[in-house]
């Protein structure tokens, strides 16, 4: 399979114009759809979008690879886009991009494909191919360009950068020959020498799709590894698998390792050994210094813990505070417990809806018909988890699987001590700690019991220790809290309710999705419904679904202020506002911020306060209007939401501005 058969002409558009990234990110969505690679064109830019968040694919040098792999990319393929004055893609160099070269991967693909496409990637790396690029003049010379350098014929230091087809021909089959086995030799030289038959440096790479970046930052380093006379093997965690795996010889013998990762890799193999541990992108932008470091003999030594040997581990950036890492831990616990509390919020919710209200049996509601109570058994015990995983996650994070078991007896024992959601959270991370102080304890007991730790002292004394603390540490005062703030909800009149509608609702527009605000809007969320309460969850949910409604409503009914990609997007965002996915006016955000997120927050805050003015409650922590037969006053939180939408839209339709000139896609 050669590039040429992923990417069709009528996938290339050349001399392009768009304005902003997101501009540039649906221009090439169009391509690609063009192309006939995408069975749900809206799946498929989510899934570009979300990788976008994760880390910008705008590379620097004026090229980007926007990628992705989704469940709308119907076979795999490439769209390609030049852009001669360049347009902000958030390069990792601040500079304009101008040479794009979007990636689509069926959902689960790693096939021979997979291959071809991070060929492509190491490829647009060589300056001169990249400028050839950017200058063809037609569709043809692009795609000619392509072929040439993908079997070898191109050449810079000729006219057309092609070689001639006379020249090609009058090569003989022993200069072939010669000439392979010199590249072969020059190739290899730089990794190994006869006086020193190991490698001096082993990286490993992987980008969390294993397409592009991965290639990117492997190509990158053996680039610079040989300017500098380094002998280099780079192991690539790709789509299709591990490629080039280390040795264990190979690692017993290097001088340091080096993970630009950012994806799970085996770590437990380089115990012991120098090592430094960095994102994907440094390894594609910083490749000289990484390799200086490693060669300067100062990088620290990697300590892998028994547990190691079991599992993979995910690189971290070395330069991430405490702050940072203490969020991360955070996320992780939140992420597994989810899961159990949206499935089990909406079985309970459902016993709800199946039941029969008895005035004379109020407490029984919700189980007082045979299937309400199969509902609220199934979904109680589903939701039961919910403390437990989220502590225990949180402390797997920070001490790896010994932390598993004491931080799932530190949330079992908060939600049974009436420290809650609160008492389960600082459970997990004084879990974690508590179990790392248990391996530093244990780190000087004799080598023939190093096979006991992790079955016997690790969770013997984590238990432990994480008991104690929970019993007569942490569960007192946090119990306490807990009571205080939920008289005080309690208690609150009708005014202070709808202040806390408005403050939560506008939260979740923050960052629309994001990792900061809106996580913590619906984290305190999810956690007031083990409580008992529900109004914070329905103005969270309220809120959440107003920015792509109102983008959507804006859109449809002010079209004059949107490109017509923009103007189809929207369309997308009725089903993404109605089924609460406030991520889908991400694109419209980041591409206008100062006008799109004032008018979300002030509509979200709206639809927050009104679902708690009309005493709306939410059981299910998701679902949009999919759950809303299961909400307290459901037309009248459906009034919110539109209400909300409306003021948002109309905001936004007063601030922006109508276009001159449209972008036609």
């Amino acid at each position: 399979m050669k590039i040429t058969d992923l990417l069709k002409p009528q996938s290339i558009l050349l001399n392009a114009d768009p304005v902003t990234k997101a501009d540039a990110i649906y221009t090439l969505g169009e391509l690609m759809d063009k192309g006939g690679y995408l069975t749900d064109k809206a799946e498929y830019l989510k899934a570009v979008f979300a990788r976008e968040e994760s880390g910008s694919t705008g590379l620097g040098d004026g090229i980007a690879t926007p990628h992705a792999k989704s469940a709308g990319v119907k076979e795999p393929g490439l769209a390609a886009m030049v852009v001669p004055n360049g347009v902000d893609f958030e390069a990792l160099d601040g500079q304009p991009s101008r040479l794009f070269f979007m990636i689509a991967a069926p959902e689960g693909a790693a096939d021979t494909h997979v291959e071809v496409l991070s060929k492509l990637a190491t490829m647009v790396i060589d300056p001169d191919f990249k400028e050839a690029l950017i200058q063809a003049a037609t569709v043809d010379r692009f795609l000619e360009l392509i072929t040439a350098k993908e079997e070898g014929n191109f050449d810079p230091s000729v006219e057309g950068y092609i070689k001639p087809a006379e020249d090609q021909k009058a090569t003989s089959i022993t200069d072939a020959i010669e000439a392979k086995a010199t590249e072969a030799i020059e190739k290899v030289a730089p990794k190994i020498s006869v006086d020193n038959p190991h490698y001096d440096v082993l990286a490993v790479t992987g980008c969390p799709t294993g397409i592009a970046h991965t290639y990117m930052a492997a190509e990158s380093l053996e680039r610079k590894a040989k300017e500098m006379g380094v002998s280099l093997k780079v192991e690539k965690n790709g789509a299709s698998g591990v490629k080039d795996a280390l040795t264990a010889e190979e690692i017993e013998h290097a001088k340091c390792i080096i993970v630009a990762s950012d994806r799970q890799v085996e770590m437990a193999r380089f115990d012991g050994k120098p090592m430094i541990q960095t994102k994907v992108a440094n390894g594609i932008n910083k490749a000289e210094e990484l390799l200086r470091e490693a060669m300067a003999g100062t990088a620290p030594v990697y300590h892998a813990s028994p547990s190691d040997k079991n599992g993979a581990v995910a690189a971290f950036d070395a330069a991430d505070n405490f702050g940072r890492q203490i969020y991360k831990h955070l996320m992780n616990g939140v992420s597994h417990m989810l899961p159990f509390v949206i499935g089990g919020g909406i079985l309970i919710a459902l016993a709800f809806l199946f039941d029969v209200f008895d005035p004379a049996n109020p407490k029984n509601f919700g189980s007082g018909t045979p299937l309400a109570a199969f509902l609220m058994q199934i979904g109680g015990a589903s939701f039961g988890f919910m403390l437990p995983v989220l502590a225990g996650y949180i402390a797997m994070s920070i001490a790896d699987r010994p932390g598993l078991v004491a931080g799932f007896v530190g949330g079992l024992l908060a939600n049974q001590g009436g420290s809650g959601f609160l008492g389960a959270l600082i459970a997990g991370f004084a879990a974690g700690y508590l179990v790392l102080l248990v391996k530093k304890l244990v780190s000087g007991l004799p080598q023939a019991l190093e096979g006991t730790k992790p079955v016997l002292f690790y969770p013997v004394l984590g238990v432990l220790f994480i008991g104690i603390a929970i019993t007569f540490i942490i569960n007192p005062p946090v119990s306490a809290l807990n009571h205080w703030l939920m008289d005080s909800l309690q208690s609150m009149g009708t005014t202070s309710r709808v202040l806390l509608g408005l403050i939560f609702g506008a939260m979740m527009s923050v960052d629309m999705g994001g990792p900061v605000v809106n996580k913590a809007a619906y984290v305190i969320g999810t956690g007031a419904l083990a409580t008992g309460e529900y109004g914070i969850m329905a103005a969270v949910m309220a809120g959440g679904m107003v920015p792509p409604l109102a983008i959507a409503l804006c859109t449809t009914f002010f079209p004059s202020r949107f490109t017509e990609a923009e103007r189809k997007s929207g369309i997308t965002n009725y089903i993404m506002g109605l089924s609460f996915i406030t991520e889908g006016a991400i694109p419209f955000a980041a591409a206008d911020p100062v006008r799109v997120l004032p008018a979300c927050i002030i509509g979200a805050g709206t639809a927050g306060a009104l679902s708690m003015f009309f005493e709306c409650t939410l059981r299910a922590p998701h679902g949009g209007i999919f759950v809303v037969p299961t909400i307290g006053n459901p037309l009248l939180y459906l009034a919110s939401i539109a209400i909300g939408s409306v003021v948002a839209c109309f905001i936004l339709a007063l601030v922006k501005p109508s276009l001159k000139n449209s972008i036609t896609k």
